[in-house]
């Protein structure tokens, strides 16, 4: 705990905390020693959560109630967090709520769902990574799914979202490893969470009995910060599960490339 703690202490800020594996995410960093700065869009379940783990644990709970798909979300947060260290940042928030064709909704609802899986995540991303960077140390875990490999029929722009958070994950941990800075593309497939069961019954199709627990998407998510860039929910990291490749494969092709690149222009 000490070690993890001074790793990605003393703050651990999360977005969507508010349900499912953000507050997984929340509990299990308490019980690790963390403060937290937790957000999403609804107080009242937040307020809770804080109270929860107040009575769990002495660390200190931030709530802040901010919607990541407005413009100014990032900066809204930047200022909230300003006052405090963050040395771990969990982008939790994600999931497709449209739950639609892509021509049976309107063209702002897809940029709403992209402002968030994108803008805000990007943005959140340089924010933080500037003072881990200073630090020498830190992590990043963004959560994604495996929709992130290939385009679905009716989830066409939230693959496209999920895609670019994978290959932004993949060229931060080349970039951010240098500084000490873990980065952790957590891939997930069906998960237990109060969102994921609103969609499969508001499309009226049955609860699957095989989704992940938000309890173990936490705490391997959390095993596996240090083993980025990418995570398969449910796969060994040498093997490619149901992705194209083995993370273990991705990962050897980042660090051949740069090695590739440093021996080139050091023949210039």
């Amino acid at each position: 705990m000490a070690e993890f703690a001074a790793k990605y202490g003393p703050w651990a800020l999360i977005t969507g905390a508010s349900e499912g594996t953000g507050a997984e995410f929340a509990r299990q960093l308490a019980a690790k020693g963390l403060n937290l700065i937790l957000i999403a869009r609804r107080e009242g379940p937040l307020d809770a959560l804080a109270e929860e783990i107040g009575k769990a644990h002495t660390v200190k709970v931030i709530t802040a109630t901010v919607d990541l798909t407005k413009k100014d979300a990032a900066t809204r947060i930047a200022e909230i967090a300003a006052p405090f260290e963050v040395g771990l940042m969990i982008a939790n928030a994600g999931a497709d709520t449209n739950g639609s064709l892509f021509l049976d909704r309107d063209i702002a609802d897809w940029e709403a769902l992209v402002a968030m899986n994108v803008s805000t995540t990007m943005k959140l991303v340089h924010h933080f990574g500037q003072g881990m960077r200073a630090r020498g140390r830190g992590g990043m875990i963004l959560v994604g799914s495996g929709a992130c490999y290939g385009g679905l029929n009716g989830l066409g722009v939230y693959c496209a979202s999920k895609g670019f958070v994978m290959n932004l994950a993949e060229g931060l941990w080349a970039e951010f490893r240098h500084y000490g800075i873990d980065v952790l593309n957590l891939i997930l497939g069906r998960t237990d969470t109060p969102a994921h069961r609103k969609i499969l019954e508001e499309g009226g199709q049955p609860i699957p009995s095989d989704m992940a627990s938000p309890v173990d998407v936490a705490r391997i998510g959390l095993e596996q910060l240090p083993h980025g860039p990418i995570y398969n929910w449910g796969s060994p990291n040498d093997q490619p599960g149901f992705a194209p490749q083995s993370p273990d494969a991705r990962r050897a092709r980042i660090v051949m490339i740069e090695e590739m690149s440093t021996a080139y222009a050091a023949k210039k």
